[in-house]
C-alpha cells in the first residue's frame, strides 16, 4: 500500500488549504529540525550504551586482574661486605700470586 503521485498531490492540497501558503515552509522546516534532533538523540543513546558496555568490560577486566595472584618479586640476596684482612683483595679460588721466578708468594695477615 504505497502512495502514488495522485495521493501525494491530494495530501499537499489539503495541507495547503489547512495551513496556508505562508505557513507551509515553516512547517516543513520545523519537521526537518525535529527529524534531525530525533536522529541525533538516538545516535547519542546508542553511543552512551556502547560506552557503558566498555566501562563494564574494563571493570570486569580490572576485577579479574585484582583476583589473579600477583607474582611476587624474588627476594634479593643481601651481601654484607667482608672485612678486609690484607691490603690486597681476595683472589678467586685456584689462582695464586707468583714472583719473577714463578715461585708462589705467601701473604701473611696484614698488621
Amino acid at each position: 500500500m504505497g502512495f502514488g503521485p495522485r495521493e501525494l498531490l491530494i495530501l499537499l492540497l489539503i495541507a495547503l488549504v489547512l495551513f496556508g501558503a505562508k505557513k507551509l515552509p515553516d512547517l516543513a522546516r520545523s519537521i526537518g529540525r525535529s527529524a534531525r534532533i530525533l536522529k541525533a538523540e538516538t545516535k547519542g543513546l546508542s553511543d552512551e550504551e556502547q560506552e557503558e558496555q566498555n566501562r563494564q568490560q574494563q571493570a570486569q577486566a580490572q576485577a579479574q586482574q585484582a583476583a589473579a595472584p600477583q607474582p611476587q618479586p624474588a627476594p634479593q640476596p643481601h651481601y654484607e661486605p667482608q672485612p678486609q684482612q690484607s691490603a690486597y683483595p681476595e683472589l678467586p679460588a685456584g689462582q695464586r700470586i707468583v714472583n719473577e721466578n714463578g715461585e708462589t708468594i705467601r701473604r701473611g695477615p696484614a698488621s
